[in-house]
């Protein structure tokens, strides 16, 4: 395998996402402390999690966390749910089990890096960009004209980072159809499912739908827990997962305890959880499209379909890199530029940039994003 490329987000977040005042782009639900965790289990739990060992645990995830996480499925069991420490292990995990230098890939962008670079790195790889002008929808034909003989995987990622986009519940029938037509793996990012703009078009987990369907999901987005740093991949081949759990055996080998006790906590309060989140990201979303709405000059919006991020474009003549760059710099507000979502595999915007709206500190960031505005007239 060639050498990795610098991983573009991590990156840029490192330089600020702890040092600005502002940061605007996250894209992870707002969190709870360890405190309020255990307040949801009761009176009881905060001495039993002080007393629980500090030893290794079971590399696929021990038997009350796969419980707890296939529980969130419809037809999956234990036995279907294989833990990582977080979504980017299990993404890695699956493509270096699954691919080789004979291989083919399909990908939807954009997309979060490593679901590019990672099958880019091991095999040939195609990209099916999202239709901007059309509400960010997948081209189900554009797809099938990619499928090669060879062709083992296509990625997909509904709600997407960064659009916020949920493919149209016929589209991804049509998807799954495709795949099973051809025999082709359908790994789904659902990273940010359970936080959709309507109920109604919340799409099924693909693990529960299709029998070659590997679903991905983490405790850090919807449920905004990403320092638990827990997460799993979800696929009814087992013969698949236990692949993968041998190549895990020279990664992380297997999750922190005590993170596997809180996650059990949170899934088992999962609805108190997410109804939090979901009202959060509600009116961060509403406060987020007010906002660029002032400003028709400089931004173009949308509504996104769910998560709590989104993918406005900008309009100055600056360019979106130098804007982005002189907010942070001038104003301690983070944003993320359309080079950080740069792909090697076909054409994407570079006029765009993603912002998010789940976190209840929205007020204030766009409070100095504004005065920024408007001090600068940009």
């Amino acid at each position: 395998m060639n050498a990795i490329p610098d991983f573009t987000l991590e990156t840029y977040l490192a330089k600020y996402e702890f040092s600005a005042r502002y940061h605007m782009t996250a894209s992870d639900a707002q969190t709870h402390s360890i405190a309020e965790i255990l307040d949801y289990a009761g009176p009881n739990a905060r001495e039993a999690f002080l007393i629980s060992g500090l030893g290794y645990t079971e590399s696929w995830g021990a038997d009350d966390v796969r419980h707890a996480v296939a529980s969130t499925y419809d037809t999956l069991k234990q036995e279907d749910i294989l833990c990582f420490a977080g979504a980017e292990e299990g993404i890695y995990a699956l493509y270096r089990v699954l691919l080789d230098k004979d291989s083919h890939a399909i990908t939807v962008v954009p997309n979060y890096q490593s679901a590019e670079t990672l099958p880019v790195l091991l095999c040939e790889t195609t990209g099916i960009a999202l239709a901007e002008n059309e509400n960010w929808t997948l081209d189900i034909d554009k797809v099938a004209a990619a499928i090669r003989p060879n062709t083992k995987i296509i990625y997909i990622n509904f709600p997407n980072n960064p659009t916020g986009k949920i493919l149209e519940r016929d589209r991804f029938d049509a998807l799954i159809e495709l795949c099973r037509k051809h025999g082709i793996y359908l790994f789904s990012d659902e990273v940010y499912r359970l936080i959709e703009r309507d109920l109604a078009i919340r799409l099924p987990q693909v693990a529960d739908v299709y029998e070659k369907g590997i679903s991905l999901n983490v405790m850090s987005k919807a449920y905004g827990l990403p320092g638990l740093r827990v997460g799993w991949l979800a696929c009814k081949d087992r013969e698949l997962l236990d692949r993968c759990v041998r190549y895990k055996h020279y990664l992380s080998i297997c999750n922190a305890g005590p993170s596997e006790r809180l996650t059990v906590i949170a899934l088992q309060n999962r609805d108190k959880i997410l109804v939090r989140n979901q009202a959060l990201a509600k009116d961060g979303s509403a406060k987020l499209l007010s906002f660029l709405a002032e400003f028709p000059e400089l931004f173009d919006s949308y509504t996104p379909d769910g998560g709590v991020v989104m993918y406005p474009r900008y309009k100055g003549a600056d360019g979106v890199e130098t804007f982005t760059q002189r907010l942070v710099e001038e104003a301690g507000v983070v944003l993320l530029p359309a080079s950080v979502y740069s792909s090697t595999l076909t054409k994407v915007p570079t006029d765009r940039f993603r912002i998010g709206y789940g976190r209840n500190n929205i007020d204030e960031g766009l409070s100095a994003f504004r005065a920024w505005l408007k001090r600068n007239e940009v």
